[in-house]
Order: C-alpha cells, then sequence, then structure tokens
C-alpha cells in the first residue's frame, strides 16, 4: 500500500471532512485522515492506481485539491482566498447599506430597485461562485454542508428582491442589502476563522521553517584543498561533509567527524541547557551550535530526518479523530438538514401566528436569520482546534503524540509502570565488578565482548566498551533472546551465552550478579555493573503520586535490586524478575482493572508498550520501543511526563469547553432568531464570530499552565 498526501482547500466545518472521507471510503481507499484544520488528507492506496480521479474527485465535491506531497498543483487565482473574496464585497455591500440610512441620508438615486440589483449583483455572483457551487455539490453527494444554509438564505433575500423589482412593489421588497451582507460578513468571518485557526498552528510552523535553511557544504578542489559551498539543506545528500560554526544552526542530521560544540536542542526536545556533543555524536537538524565549530557527515535527507518525522507525527495525530469528536461528527451530519427543517418551520409557524402588516416579509427575514447564525462549523472545529494546540505544544516541549487519542486517553490514567534499566535508571552503565571461572582471562574477556557487541541492551553495551577487542570470535550464528540474553555459537560448535540469572540458576546459588557466562551448560563467570537513578525521577514520582496516579516498578531484573530502586523513589508496587511475555501478561492485567499508561526504553519493553492504554517510551530507547510507543518524550528523560499527563487532560478540558460552546451557541441563537430579535445581518456577523471564540479558547492552551 503507498501513503497519499494532499493538501486541499475549501474545507469550512465538520460536513466538508467527513464527505472527503466518505467519498474516499468510498472509492477503496484505506486508513483516511482529513484533518480539517490546515487541510491535509492522507489516504492508503493500492501501488499503482491512478490518483488523478481521485484528485479529480475531490475537486468535483467543491473543494480544491492544491498541493499533491510537496508538489503545488496550482497557483493561488484572484478571489481565492476568503479574504480577497470579503474585500471584493465589501465596498459594494458598503453603498447597498447606505439604504438602510434612508430617514437620515437621502441618496434618492439608492432608492431605484434596478441600481440596488446592478450593486448586488456582483456580490451575489462571487458569494454563490464559492456558497452555491459547494453546497450544490454537497447536496448532490448527500452531505449537505453549512454553504447550503447560506445560499438558501442569500439567494432567499436577492430572488425576493428581485421579484420585487420586476413587478414594480416598491421598497417592501428591497432586500439587497440583505443578501449582500450575509456573503460579505460569512467572508470576514470565514477570514477571521481561518486567520485564528492558522494561529493554533504556530508550534508546528517553527519546526517547519527549520526544514529549509542554508548549509556549508565541504568540498575539495583539484589541488584536494578544502572548499566551503553554501548549498540549501535540501541538496545535500547522505555522506556529504558540511561544516557548522558556533551559531548556526544544523541544517540537517548528521554524525560529528572532528570537533565538538554545546549544541542547544530546545526546537526538537524542548530542552534549554545545551548538550556537549564530540566526535561520532549524532546532531538532529534543527539544533543550534551555540558554541564550538564541527565538521560532521550527513545521515539522513528528506523524509528520514528526525524533525521530518517528528512533522509527519505531528501531522497525523492531528488528522486522527479522538473518541470525543464521533458525537460532533454525527450531530454535524444531520445539523444541516435539521436547520432548514427549523427554518421552514421559523416561516410557517410566523407567518400564521404572527399579528400585524408585512408577515411575508417579517415570517422570510426570521426564516432567514435562522439560516444564517446557525453555525455546525463551532461543532466541526472544536475538537480539531484544542488538538491542534495541544499537539502543537506537546511538539514544542519536545513530546510526540502519535495519534490525537492518546492525548486525550491521558486524563483515564490512574497508575503508571515504570520498567528500570534506561528509563529510572540513566542506562549509563560502568563495569564495577567482574570474575572468570575456569578459563584463560584473556579467552573469556574476547568471548564476552563477541556476544555483548550485538546487542542494544545498555548493560551489554557497557560490557563490550569496556572489554573491546580486535580479535573477536566470528560466530556461525548469534541471536538475541528477549528478557535472557545473547547466545552464540562458533565454529567449533561451542555454545556461549550472556544472560540473566535465568540461563545460571542451575549453576550458582548466587542471584545477586547482572550478568552470568556460560560456556556449554558450564557457569564460566559473571559480571556486574553500577547504574545510577535519573536525577528527575524522585521528582516524577512525587508528582504522580500528589495526583493520586499509582506507581509501578515492571523489571526483568532482580527483586531485590527493583525493590532497592523502589525504596529509594517512593514507587508503591515492585514486579520484578519478568520475561517480555510477563510483562505482556502484567500490563494486560492491569489494564483490565484501571487504565494503565507504560514507560519503557528497552526492546524488552516493546510488546507491553503497545498493550498499556499510553505506552511512553523515551528518545534515547530502542527503535522497536519507540515504534511500539504511543507517545515519546525528546527531552532523553522523564522530566516531561508530568508536562505529557497535564497537556493530556487540559487538552480533553478545553475540547469539552469548545463543544460546550458550540451547543450551547447553536441551541440559544437560532430561537433568538426564530423569535425575531435578530436581523440576517446581525445573524452573519454572529456566526462567523462564533468559530473565532473557539479558535481563542483553543490557544488559549498554548499559555495555560497544565502542570
Amino acid at each position: 500500500m503507498e501513503t497519499i498526501q494532499l493538501k486541499v482547500e475549501g474545507m469550512t466545518c465538520a460536513n466538508c471532512a467527513l464527505t472527503i472521507n466518505k467519498y474516499l471510503e468510498k472509492k477503496g481507499m484505506q486508513n483516511i485522515k482529513v484533518n480539517p484544520i490546515d487541510g491535509d488528507v492522507s489516504f492508503e492506496i493500492v501501488e499503482g492506481t491512478d490518483q488523478e480521479p481521485l484528485i479529480n474527485g475531490i475537486n468535483d465535491l467543491g473543494y480544491e485539491v492544491v498541493a499533491h506531497g510537496l508538489k503545488q498543483i496550482e497557483k493561488k487565482r484572484f478571489l481565492s482566498t476568503q479574504v480577497g473574496r470579503f474585500f471584493f464585497c465589501l465596498p459594494f455591500t458598503l453603498v447597498l447599506m447606505l439604504h438602510m440610512l434612508e430617514k437620515w441620508v437621502h441618496i434618492h438615486w439608492l432608492m431605484n430597485p434596478w441600481i440596488q440589483l446592478a450593486i448586488c449583483t456582483p456580490v451575489y455572483i462571487v458569494g454563490m461562485s464559492f456558497f452555491g457551487k459547494s453546497a450544490y455539490k454537497s447536496i448532490r453527494n448527500g452531505l449537505p454542508n453549512m454553504n447550503v444554509l447560506i445560499t438558501i438564505g442569500a439567494s432567499a433575500a436577492f430572488i425576493y428582491s428581485l421579484i420585487g423589482s420586476i413587478i414594480g412593489q416598491g421598497q417592501e421588497y428591497l432586500f439587497y442589502e440583505t443578501a449582500a451582507t450575509i456573503i460579505t460578513l460569512v467572508f470576514f468571518g470565514n477570514y477571521l476563522e481561518d486567520a485564528s485557526i492558522q494561529s493554533t498552528q504556530r508550534a508546528l510552523k517553527s519546526l517547519v521553517k527549520s526544514q529549509k535553511v542554508m548549509a556549508n557544504m565541504i568540498a575539495f578542489d583539484e589541488n584536494h584543498q578544502e572548499v566551503i559551498l553554501p548549498i540549501e539543506n535540501t541538496a545535500l545528500k547522505v555522506g556529504d561533509l558540511i561544516l557548522v560554526r558556533s551559531g548556526e544552526q544544523v541544517p540537517i542530521d548528521c554524525k560529528i567527524l572532528w570537533g565538538d560544540a554545546h549544541v542547544n536542542e530546545a526546537l526538537l526536545t524542548g530542552e534549554s541547557i545545551p548538550i556537549h556533543k564530540i566526535q561520532k555524536d549524532k546532531l538532529i537538524g534543527g539544533s543550534v551550535v551555540e558554541s564550538g565549530q564541527i565538521k560532521a557527515q550527513v545521515t539522513a535527507t528528506g523524509d528520514d530526518t528526525v524533525l521530518s518525522g517528528i512533522l509527519t507525527l505531528v501531522k497525523q495525530a492531528q488528522g486522527e479523530k479522538p473518541p470525543i469528536q464521533y458525537l460532533a461528527d454525527k450531530i454535524s451530519a444531520i445539523f444541516v438538514p435539521a436547520v432548514l427543517g427549523i427554518a421552514v418551520i421559523t416561516f410557517v409557524a410566523n407567518y400564521f401566528l404572527l399579528d400585524g402588516n408585512d408577515l411575508f416579509i417579517r415570517s422570510l427575514m426570521r426564516s432567514i436569520a435562522v439560516l444564517v447564525i446557525a453555525c455546525p462549523c463551532a461543532m466541526g472545529l472544536a475538537t480539531p482546534a484544542a488538538i491542534a494546540v495541544g499537539l502543537g505544544r506537546a511538539a514544542r516541549s519536545g513530546i510526540l503524540f502519535r495519534n490525537a487519542k492518546s492525548l486525550e486517553n491521558f486524563r483515564t490514567i490512574k497508575q503508571v509502570v515504570f520498567d528500570k534499566t534506561g528509563t529510572l535508571t540513566t542506562g549509563s552503565f560502568k563495569l564495577a565488578e567482574y570474575k572468570v571461572l575456569d578459563m584463560e582471562e584473556a579467552e573469556w574477556r574476547n568471548a564476552v565482548f563477541s556476544l555483548e557487541k550485538y546487542s542494544n541492551h545498555p548493560i551489554a553495551q557497557c560490557i563490550s566498551g569496556s572489554f573491546k577487542t580486535k580479535n573477536e570470535i566470528k560466530w556461525n550464528s548469534i541471536d538475541e533472546v528477549k528478557g535472557i540474553g545473547m547466545k552464540g555459537i562458533d565454529k567449533e560448535g561451542n555454545i556461549f551465552w550472556a544472560g540473566s540469572y535465568k540461563i545460571a540458576k542451575e549453576h550458582t546459588t548466587e542471584e545477586n550478579h547482572n550478568v552470568y557466562i556460560l560456556k556449554n551448560d558450564k557457569l564460566i563467570g559473571w559480571i556486574d555493573v553500577a547504574d545510577e537513578i535519573r536525577p528527575e525521577a524522585k521528582e516524577v514520582i512525587t508528582y504522580l503520586k500528589n495526583k493520586n496516579i499509582r506507581t509501578i516498578l515492571l523489571s526483568g531484573d532482580r527483586q531485590e535490586k527493583c525493590e532497592h530502586i523502589a525504596t529509594i523513589l517512593g514507587i508503591d508496587e515492585v514486579i520484578a524478575e519478568q520475561s517480555p511475555a510477563e510483562k505482556l501478561v502484567k500490563i494486560a492485567s492491569l489494564n483490565e482493572l484501571v487504565p494503565t499508561a507504560m514507560v519503557g526504553d528497552g526492546i524488552n519493553d516493546a510488546p507491553a508498550l503497545a498493550k498499556a492504554t499510553i505506552g511512553i517510551s523515551l528518545s534515547d530507547a530502542s527503535q522497536l520501543a519507540i515504534q511500539s510507543a504511543h507517545v515519546v518524550l525528546m527531552s532523553q528523560g522523564l522530566k516531561k511526563l508530568p508536562l505529557a499527563l497535564g497537556l493530556g487532560k487540559n487538552t480533553y478540558i478545553t475540547i469539552k469547553q469548545n463543544l460546550f460552546w458550540a451547543f450551547f451557541y447553536n441551541v440559544i441563537a437560532i430561537p433568538i432568531a426564530a423569535f425575531g430579535f435578530l436581523t440576517p445581518t446581525y445573524g452573519a456577523l454572529v456566526m462567523g464570530l462564533s468559530d473565532v471564540v473557539l479558535a481563542i479558547n483553543s490557544v488559549r492552551l498554548f499559555f495555560k499552565k497544565v502542570i
């Protein structure tokens, strides 16, 4: 399956996203994600399938595909933006509104219905080219959107006035200014909505700006002398050499070959303290060299870079729907037909129940007011606006959510399970002690190094680094057995093991060593390493306890070591000596009791991370752990965990506030319009401002204290 990325313009409400989603479903697409905030649409398609009919189909729905992947399809045309349409319509509308000041300003020529028709017609044409076209296509596809309401409201006023002009009934039939004002103010409201919604994307935009910068590429002339060539980072290839000076931004992911520097990675990790980087250390594109100068080799380009991965992850998560959104989607799907029914009832009820003159006109104006004040946009944007800000702030702070569901699920977490090694501890081990049994020490060290060099486990890396040698054993086979250790078979058929006490329990009663070494089912030595507790671990555990969140240590390490760390940190429960399969079973049983988060970093944690309500991985974890987790903490430590919890809970609160406002607004506004307390003109203005209220409340989440 191939993933297709599109940028679509013209989505104005939840129904728009639903329309595109259902169209793609009908065409057999899978894993469809439609983000109404920024217009991103992604879906999976069978490789080799022609994509043009799908793009044309989305265009036929009344929307416009403006980009396919990174390729811009079409340049913006005249009157193709909300602000452009608004400023085109505004002068005509202002002139027509002078008609409403007839008692104070005597402009006799403006009283002519044909002049009013001439002034209103350009506004009506522009309005119908946008609202009318979208409304027609949405009805044709069986999913009427909010533009149906605007189209019917404005057209009713325009056609009623046109009939009056033709039959010469005078000013009682002239409501051209109402038609023009509805169209102009809705364009203005859409512009305000777009502007305020764009502010919810600011954190993501700051990351996007870091994707394209200038780089200093190192080349060599015919005399083999270094030459520095300024070049855009997008033109770099893996293996190219670059120079990064003090104060410059690292242009792309790379590895230091020469020099050292203090690097600020705050843009990506939220951690403002510079990190000292030396030879062979990796640098993330987008970070800034605060002091020092380095020469480095490019290790990743394009979509393979860390920054590009972050942007993709955040955008995908924004396109995901959290559970609370499905209620709003269901209501939005029936909203427009319901409002049309209410408008008809309003007209009939007012016409037959009101007293006095001009019953038809008064009833028509009230039903038009109902049409233009109703706002399905508010319900459609309530969740995406809050999600966009929550995910954006999280990304800016060094917290990556794989989907919006995880962001919402944080509010339910009642207990957090921690792995020990590399999670609660630094994972930076030092060799403490070792003992060799029945073997030459040099030969023994060589065997241990040859085994442990193939493992990514922090303890194994510590040991292989301490015993490093050039005379390593060439294995016939080498395997890592999850939760147990490394197994190697040499060319003579000898079987070596380096692992936990599980492999040595039949050969010794000493359970207090980290790694046991076996040859042909015989114990030939053991190794102890020293690990230190992360400095932020105690503070994080204390925070969780203050929030009445239960803490559990789940580890494959020995009981006594786990209990020692749990006592220091104040962890509530210890579950030790667990294999990956046992960890998975334990997490499943804990999940059945209460929603549970799991924090881990190793290969053996991956199944449990995937099974937990929320799996949380650290950025320096194994790739398998990162891929299995729902949330990644980029600051290489636990200190962002309280912020992730706080953002999850406060994003959910913001969503509920937005949905309350959206429902409350429509419940109050529609009856007010139906009973004649609001004209169509003011209704159009209030409808536009209702979306701005939601955007402002969502943006507040960016500054709000969440922990």
